[in-house]
């Protein structure tokens, strides 16, 4: 696995905004769905979603940057200064003295003692011969798997818990995750195609679809709608009611407000992953009266004559 600054081709120090557009553009020029033909789009677009599952995460970002855990997610060894100084020839910082352990696992230390230390490290695939000479390497992985979930904007809000039927016939319950943005791929870890008893499971790729909304647009995690005012309330200023994914607020407006006027409703956006939310953006319709009102006509048959005077 790539760095996944590189793969986003981000600098160290890019903004949460930066990596979330870089990563939808290459999810978007590398979906499956547009490259059907294509292999290598397959691997990239895998490759762009591991990346942003690190990047986009504001603590395995740290993580990663500190070098607590590898562009896989994984946690880094921190070196063998235990056996620093003497024993087996290790100087501090990780150096480590595989000749002598080799020796040691020959039976120069002991007749096994060197074994045993090399299993305790690398774990048993050592000890079956998985790094020795003809010895099969790395554990066999099954097959990635791709499955999709349409969501609604509600759902996203309240970080609903879904029901997911995967192509593997398995179903699993999937909790949406903050911050996801529509066309975002999340890796299912294990859920993937089986490796037979001794292999590990594939992967399930799931593609987040946020379905079109009635009444909000979506613009990162912020939502924009339109509310209706009343002339009346318009002019002399009011409180109306705007709808939200949670239900409904009331919002004063002041006197003599426009049409296309935008007020901002903090914190009724949808959820971001540092557990904040976004904000909903309110644009003004002014709604004139339903049929003929002869006072309203009246008076602004008088304005017009005054203007005109």
């Amino acid at each position: 696995m790539r760095n996944p600054y590189d793969v986003l081709g981000v600098a160290k120090g890019a903004s949460e905004a930066d990596i979330k557009k870089a990563y939808r553009k290459l999810a978007k020029d590398f979906h499956p769905d547009r490259n059907k033909n294509d292999v290598k789009a397959k691997d990239r677009f895998a490759e762009a979603n591991s990346a942003y599952e690190i990047l986009g995460d504001a603590e395995k970002r740290k993580q990663f940057d500190r070098g607590e855990i590898d562009a896989e997610g994984k946690p880094r060894a921190t070196g063998f200064e235990g056996f620093g100084g003497g024993g087996f020839g290790g100087g501090r910082g990780g150096n480590f003295d595989f000749e002598g352990m080799a020796r040691a696992r020959q039976g120069g230390m002991g007749g096994g003692m060197g074994e045993d230390i090399f299993s305790h490290i690398f774990g048993e695939a050592f000890r079956a011969g998985g790094a020795g000479p003809g010895g099969q390497r790395g554990t066999p992985k099954g097959e990635d798997v791709a499955a999709e979930l349409s969501v609604t904007l509600e759902q996203v809000a309240s970080e609903e818990k879904l029901r997911l039927y995967l192509p593997t016939g398995r179903e699993v319950d999937v909790v949406i995750p903050r911050g996801v943005v529509d066309g975002q791929t999340i890796r299912l870890r294990g859920l993937g195609q089986s490796a037979g008893p001794r292999g590990e499971p594939g992967d399930a790729l799931l593609t987040i679809r946020i379905r079109p909304h009635p009444r909000f647009t979506v613009d990162g995690s912020d939502l924009r709608t339109t509310v209706d005012v009343p002339l009346e309330d318009a002019v002399l200023g009011g409180t109306i009611r705007v709808p939200t994914l949670t239900g409904a607020v009331e919002m004063k407006i002041p006197s003599m407000t426009s049409s296309g006027r935008t007020f901002r409703l903090r914190g009724k956006g949808l959820p971001r992953k540092d557990g904040n939310a976004g904000d909903l953006f309110a644009t003004t319709a002014i709604v004139l009266p339903e049929g003929e009102d002869a006072a309203l006509m009246e008076f602004a048959r008088a304005r017009r004559g005054a203007k005109a005077a």
